[in-house]
């Protein structure tokens, strides 16, 4: 299915920006929550049982790995180190990241992201002001005769073309807090970069596959609104829901739930007798 049709003067309603709240849970399955915050059970240290079925040799990066993922980042074939890593191990990376609360989800359009299992899910203005931007330019590419989803699967768009984006669309900027162009840069272009969505060239921002996410969110939108036209409905806007744009909160290193110090010396065979040692005592004190 393309974007014909999809317009976002006629496709948001005036509200557009409140319009965004709305749970995960909508039409969009595909955009599932990102963390913004540890799970509940990041608390706890990994179970050692747990290092006794992987082979911790195998996963060289898995601090960066973890670190890009908790950002909200997504990996792809840009970061070709994690990726290839990621690709190799998934079902060991998979393992961990489940006892630590997160799932690892795999798109199979090339790229990793997290899903915190217990996490909250709440739309926040970084959601908000990235899909709303989608929206605004899928119409300003198809006012061009450029078909959008060339643009945002792989292709790019100039910086010098923001200020006209603005001016036209400043109403709906303004909702997301939008005004100038350095706004838009920073506000919007670089949550894009930050988290994946694109990359910053000389003069250009370059889409890359974790754009999916945002574009099938238009795809599902154009449908339902196809569907309500008749009855001039306005359907609120379903929001994949990334890390807070103005969170503070940081991985301290004492609450690193991937704090493998007390393993960085222990070769397997000692990781192994350790684990039969603490539940023999475990045995002997019950």
């Amino acid at each position: 299915m393309g974007f014909r049709g999809c317009r976002v003067t006629s496709a948001l309603p005036a509200n557009a920006w409140s319009a965004a709240n709305i749970s995960p849970g909508s039409t969009a399955s595909a955009c599932a929550p990102l963390p913004c915050s540890l799970p509940k059970t990041s608390s706890q240290r990994i179970p050692r049982a747990l290092f006794m079925h992987l082979d911790l040799s195998e996963m060289s990066q898995l601090a960066p790995i973890f670190r890009e993922l908790f950002k909200g980042y997504h990996i792809s074939r840009r970061d070709p180190e994690l990726y290839a890593q990621l690709s190799n191990c998934q079902d060991q990376y998979r393992t961990l990241f489940k006892a630590l609360g997160y799932e690892l989800v795999c798109d199979t359009r090339g790229f990793y992201y997290f899903v915190p299992e217990l996490a909250a899910a709440q739309v926040n203005k970084t959601a908000q002001r990235l899909a709303l931007f989608t929206f605004i330019l899928v119409e300003h590419l198809a006012d061009q005769g450029r078909d959008p989803m060339s643009v945002l699967d792989g292709g790019s768009l100039g910086r010098d073309e923001l200020p006209s984006m603005l001016e036209k669309y400043r109403d709906l900027f303004l909702q997301a807090e939008v005004q100038t162009q350095e706004e838009l840069e920073e506000k919007i272009m670089r949550r894009m970069t930050q988290l994946g969505f694109a990359s910053e060239e000389v003069g250009i921002y370059r889409f890359l596959p974790p754009m999916h996410r945002f574009l099938d969110v238009c795809l599902s939108v154009q449908q339902d609104r196809d569907l309500a036209a008749s009855l001039h409905s306005a359907l609120p806007l379903p929001t994949p829901v990334l890390i807070d744009d103005d969170s503070d909160e940081k991985l301290l290193e004492t609450d690193d739930p991937l704090d493998l110090d007390e393993f960085s010396e222990e070769t397997e065979e000692d990781a192994l007798a350790r684990a039969i040692a603490d539940e023999q005592r475990q045995e002997m004190d019950t």
